[in-house]
């Protein structure tokens, strides 16, 4: 990680940061397509990613850390991060038809508080683009979990939102190891509103009829379906959520997307619009990951994001009572070694607590 924030960080932050994205995800492409021989690139720079699986939401992981929704909207490079060392990724947030997202620029960098704010608002080439991919990276077992993130189309009113959830569903159902509801971007206008028990109530008990009978149809066992939740709601919201989406039969949650708050940030950029990833954002997605877990005594699996740049990060959310945790912004400060580097240490400093919840395996 040195020698990326020395020479390779220096390089992509003089690009403007939805650029330098792009082209991180070209090189990953590029080392997809040459097969073993790019793996093997990949995996050298991972470094030695100790075996260390856990049971989570009837699914195995190979390790507890992923890529949250975002980094690879259209499933384009999943295989090239798993290959870092990530034993999960989470593609999308899908829409059902292509949209391009809110104008340019949309995304700027906060080094001074090692943050990002980005408001891009699901840009991608809508799911049946996706479909190809997903369906390939079906076919090669790929030694990794995928997870789809499903959004609302920006256009679609509230009260038709369940349409756009259920089409995407029924779309990726066969290729996705679980699904992401994605109602707390605050970026699409209105979206978190969803998160509401009026619109919450309708929209989980929907998708979980919905995923009994797409199981049914395509033969396979039930995804977990899981709901990302706003950092920015108040406890008393948060319980209300929990007590909707576990009375529906939702599987977990994941704690949390970005957040609207700006309080003790440095950098100028910090008044632009849109959501706050990366260093602010960790404690108060601790918070809520605590106060989920003490709720629901631990039975509710909860995938832990926002803020974690380094191992400590990591480790602060799995005792916070996450049982997986993924990372986006930590990537863009720490560069790609940052998978290796955490689960080794992680590996070092096993310690009982960690190991009681590598084997959790089920949901309320």
């Amino acid at each position: 990680m040195k020698l990326y924030q020395r020479l390779a960080f220096p390089i992509l932050s003089r690009l403007e940061p939805e650029t330098a994205h792009d082209w991180v995800t070209r090189m990953l492409a590029a080392a997809q397509r040459t097969g073993p021989a790019g793996r093997s690139i990949l995996g050298a720079i991972a470094g030695s990613v100790p075996a260390r699986p856990v049971q989570v939401l009837g699914l195995e992981f190979p390790n507890v850390l992923g890529v949250a929704a975002g980094f690879d909207k259209d499933a384009r490079v999943a295989a090239g991060l798993a290959a870092l060392g990530f034993g999960h990724v989470e593609v999308g947030t899908l829409t059902p038809r292509p949209q391009a997202g809110n104008p340019k620029p949309r995304v700027f960098r906060l080094p001074a508080d090692r943050a990002l704010v980005n408001r891009m608002g699901f840009p991608n080439g809508g799911v049946q683009a996706a479909l190809p991919r997903l369906r390939r990276l079906q076919g090669r077992g790929r030694g990794f979990v995928l997870g789809v993130s499903l959004g609302k189309q920006k256009e679609t009113p509230l009260d038709a939102a369940m349409e756009d959830y259920a089409e995407l569903m029924k779309a990726v159902y066969p290729h996705a190891d679980y699904l992401a509801v994605n109602i707390s971007s605050p970026n699409t206008p209105g979206l978190r509103e969803l998160q509401g028990r009026a619109f919450l109530e309708e929209l989980v008990g929907r998708l979980t009829t919905l995923r009994g009978e797409l199981s049914d149809r395509h033969r396979v066992k039930p995804r977990p379906l899981l709901v990302k939740m706003a950092p920015d709601l108040t406890l008393r919201e948060v319980d209300e959520m929990l007590e909707v989406v576990i009375a529906a039969g939702i599987d977990g949650v994941i704690a949390t997307n970005t957040t609207l708050a700006r309080e003790g940030l440095r950098d100028p950029r910090a008044h632009e619009q849109g959501g706050l990833s990366g260093s602010p954002l960790a404690e108060r997605s601790n918070e809520l990951i605590r106060h989920i877990s003490k709720t629901t005594h631990g039975k509710l699996p909860i995938i832990g994001v926002g803020g974690i740049m380094g191992t400590d990060d990591a480790r602060a959310k799995l005792e916070a009572g996450a049982s997986l945790v993924q990372i986006y912004t930590g990537l863009v400060y720490e560069g790609p070694g940052l998978a290796g580097t955490i689960l080794r240490d992680l590996s070092r400093a096993h310690s009982p607590a960690e190991h009681d919840r590598d084997v959790q395996a089920s949901p309320p």
